[in-house]
């Protein structure tokens, strides 16, 4: 019988469930990229503003699951890998109850600081400040579907059910990009826009439960016991304060624009860093997919998990360098087809200095699932509150001095800075993991700088160039990461693409 953390290692396994993962995320993606256009001219620069900082507070709701998302991924996959499975049902009841009082809770709390935010924190123009608060406190209601979904989506996870999962995710996240679309030809209003996204909130909760409830057998609607919740909000605990330091890291920059400069400077800022961080879906799939095999196999199979890290790391870089290249060689010419010569003009710089960052930023993914599995957010938690402490003074200094493309500078120093240490991090508190460690900072590092010497370069021709000595060098310095059998699997399946068929190729 076949052990069951090696079996959660498998290469067919991993990979499919990254293909499935990056559907979930990519194919919505497109026809976001289709209607944010359509989007803006519907509401206008200004709403369009008010829009993206709405959504910077939905990001926001998630770290309110107090990581207990998370850990339940890396306690249930723990107890599968030790023939424990039967725990599930009780373990999840108790989550799930827990936190669906600690959200509504929360939700009530939002709903009253809604028009303090918008009233002396944002620079909101009369005309629109009720359709503000009203739009706002739609989404604030919203925080237990947010909260409950994380949740839900980490049971499935640690199953390692994300071709079900993904599959009734895709439709619902498409309404989430079309529903606003739809809902403005008929109702000119930020409030029907949010009551659009709820309602797919809502039907990606009723979606999850009921996958789930085949998988963990005698779940129900019980008083929960909160003996098995606290180990959860301890491990979950330090998961929401590193949450809370990256989602202000990660918007701090947007408000601190607001405050300083203006809605319209957050609406040229803003619209190239989403694009940006639609990069991660591609991260993220495969993080999701790591992180319930290492929670199986960190424990009982170390060297698999170190190989697994290696394997992991270098996969993120392999599928986001090539777009990172684009982005930064590219960046006028995409704003200009994608959104016009005035966000062309507008945020070039920025959407240059933003893709050198998202590629520093996408690869920490890999390092950061291993933290979580080995029981170690504290670590990525007190980090994260060290570039906080660093990284918001300086976006708001280069703002000052430069505006927004002194904020895009601040991003991309801080998320070189987040991916190098979490390699050190996993490197010092997991022995097994300082080799794949330490050689994946020789392709991270050739990718990196690849990417900066192109800001500089002019023309086509010289662009296609120096974006291929970027591409050659970082090609030489991955193989280097790849054992002697690896190489030599890749080359044959090189010379033979028809292999990749056969079971075992991977």
């Amino acid at each position: 019988m076949a052990d069951p953390a090696e079996s959660r290692t498998r290469g067919r396994t991993m990979v499919a469930g990254v293909v499935w993962n990056g559907l979930g995320r990519g194919v919505p993606l497109l026809l976001a990229l289709v209607l944010t256009p359509i989007l803006i001219q519907q509401l206008g620069l200004d709403r369009w503003g008010l829009f993206t900082l709405a959504l910077a507070m939905v990001g926001v709701f998630g770290v309110f699951d107090f990581g207990v998302g998370q850990a339940l991924t890396r306690a249930i996959s723990e107890r599968i890998g030790t023939g424990r499975g039967d725990e599930a049902a009780a373990l999840v009841e108790a989550a799930l109850g827990t936190l669906l009082g600690i959200s509504l809770a929360v939700a009530c709390g939002l709903w009253f600081f809604v028009p303090v935010l918008v009233d002396r924190m944002l620079q909101v123009p009369p005309g629109l400040r009720e359709q503000a608060v009203g739009a706002m406190r739609v989404l604030a209601a919203a925080a237990p579907l947010v909260v409950l979904n994380a949740a839900l989506w980490g049971v499935l996870a640690a199953y390692q059910r994300f071709r079900a999962a993904n599959l009734v995710t895709i439709p619902v996240n498409l309404f989430y990009y079309l529903g606003p679309v739809l809902v403005l030809l008929v109702w000119d209003s930020l409030v029907g826009v949010m009551l659009a996204l709820v309602a797919c909130r809502l039907a990606n909760t009723l979606s999850y439960l009921w996958l789930i409830r085949p998988l963990v057998p005698g779940l129900g609607l019980r008083r929960p016991r909160f003996t098995l919740v606290v180990p959860l909000l301890k491990l979950g605990g330090w998961m929401t304060v590193s949450g809370l330091m990256t989602q202000a890291l990660l918007y701090a920059d947007r408000f601190l624009i607001g405050a300083l400069l203006s809605l319209s400077a957050v609406a040229f800022y803003a619209t190239p860093l989403d694009l940006v961080l639609r990069a991660w879906i591609l991260p993220v799939a495969v993080a999701q997919t790591l992180l319930p095999a290492f929670a199986s196999s960190f424990a009982t199979a170390p060297a698999s998990t170190a190989a697994l890290l290696r394997r992991g790391g270098l996969l993120v870089m392999l599928l986001v360098l090539p777009a990172c290249l684009v982005i930064v060689g590219g960046a006028r010419e995409i704003l200009w087809l994608w959104l016009g010569e005035g966000f062309a003009e507008g945020s070039g710089r920025v959407l240059q200095w933003l893709g050198c960052g998202i590629f520093f930023s996408c690869v920490a993914f890999a390092p950061n699932a291993l933290l979580d599995a080995i029981g170690r957010p504290d670590a990525t938690t007190k980090f994260a509150a060290v570039q906080a402490v660093v990284f918001i003074p300086l976006a708001a200094l280069l703002i000052h001095l430069v505006g927004i493309e002194g904020a895009a500078i601040a991003w991309a120093a801080r998320a070189a800075t987040d991916c190098a240490g979490k390699l050190v991090l996993v490197a010092r508190l997991y022995p097994p993991a300082a080799e794949p460690a330490r050689r994946l900072a020789l392709p991270m590092a050739a990718g990196g700088i690849g990417l900066l010497l192109l800001l500089p370069v002019q023309g086509l021709a010289p662009l296609l160039a120096a974006a291929g000595l970027a591409a050659i060098v970082f090609a030489v310095a991955a193989l280097r990461v790849l054992e002697d059998e690896e190489r030599g699997r890749i080359g044959t399946l090189l010379r033979q693409p028809r292999l990749l068929l056969k079971p075992g190729a991977l």
